[in-house]
């Protein structure tokens, strides 16, 4: 019997469970929440981040993180990006050996400016690092439980550990491409979202296309910049994980980062939009690991510079325009 643990039980890594349905006999589904657990199990629902769709009965919630691990043929770690270090504390002497370890989290963490994948590095002994890979992507958690066709990309260092994790995932309705650019990969996932808040400013303030348009290929340009700096392949960002998620996130109507902007652009804080929202919006936090990166390998991110003064030192949306359009002339491609 196989069995594969999706260790968060948030809407994404709810949606990964039912994805999983399609190639494993048992999806366990981790979570701190006892209450959510249970009426998961009773329900078939995940009540709290995705109420009214069905989620497939192969899907079992557990609290317990021993038993989760136990047996399992694949692990992904869907915690939010801020919290996966402090999972994998508890959990890094549980996983089982020689099985890939998927990070589905898109953000960068605060502090250390680390990756999802370095941050498994750096908490799981040196045997599991082969077998690490993530998985970003144009992927909204609702769609995905629909089982709407969604196309994502999954990267791993070892090509090996990419194509077993391809086939683990690999659907009628899920496609997956492989990738060895872990660091691409994980920098347009990442910073799209810092973009999306970007854009969904605009669009609060009543913009205009134009405008979004703008934001929307600017910041693809930034993604690129600092992720090759950072030693990324451009062609990356412009693939499923950077163009791809980026339109997605900076246009949908599901994008929880958008709304994020969309509300501040029309005057809120960003305390009081936090304090309304169940679900994680990445980009706030990664707002800052964006900046402090930038400032770290000396890359001008100027659309992420301006969220970040926006989301953490109470900036203007109107003032972050008139300094944007304000910049000093240059040349596009530079």
């Amino acid at each position: 019997m196989k069995k594969a643990t999706v260790f968060g039980a948030g809407s994404f890594g709810t949606a990964i469970a039912q994805v999983l349905t399609a190639n494993f006999d048992e999806v366990v589904l981790w979570g701190r929440d006892a209450a959510l657990v249970e009426v998961l199990n009773r329900t078939h629902q995940n009540a709290n981040y995705l109420p009214g769709l069905e989620l497939n009965p192969k899907i079992r919630g557990s609290t317990d993180l021993e038993a989760s691990a136990h047996g399992a043929e694949l692990i992904v770690v869907a915690t939010p990006s801020q919290a996966t270090r402090d999972l994998l504390g508890k959990t890094q002497n549980l996983f089982p050996r020689h099985v890939p370890v998927v990070s589905v989290a898109k953000g960068i963490e605060n502090g250390t400016l680390s990756t999802m994948t370095e941050v498994l590095e750096q908490c799981l002994p040196e045997e599991y690092h082969p077998h690490i890979a993530v998985l970003s992507g144009p992927s909204f958690a609702k769609e995905m439980v629909r089982r709407l066709p969604t196309v994502v990309t999954i990267a791993s260092r070892f090509e090996s550990t990419a194509l077993a994790a391809q086939a683990m995932f690999k659907s009628d309705v899920f496609r997956t491409y492989t990738s060895t650019d872990v660091v691409g990969v994980q920098v347009g996932g990442a910073l799209k979202n810092v973009i999306a808040i970007a854009a969904g400013m605009s669009d609060g303030l009543g913009l205009g296309h134009n405008s979004r348009a703008a934001i929307i290929t600017r910041g693809l340009a930034e993604i690129t910049r600092i992720a090759v700096r950072m030693g990324g392949n451009p062609l990356t960002l412009s693939g499923l994980a950077g163009l791809g998620d980026l339109v997605l996130t900076c246009t949908g109507e599901l994008s929880r980062n958008r709304t994020v902007g969309f509300e501040l652009g029309r005057g809120r804080t960003i305390e009081e939009i936090l304090k309304e929202m169940k679900q994680v919006a990445e980009g706030v936090k990664t707002a800052k690991s964006a900046r402090d990166l930038a400032l770290k390998v000396g890359v001008e991110l100027p659309i992420c510079e301006q969220v970040y003064k926006i989301a953490w030192e109470g900036g203007s949306p109107k003032a972050a325009v008139a300094e944007l359009m304000g910049r000093t002339a240059k040349s596009e491609l530079v």
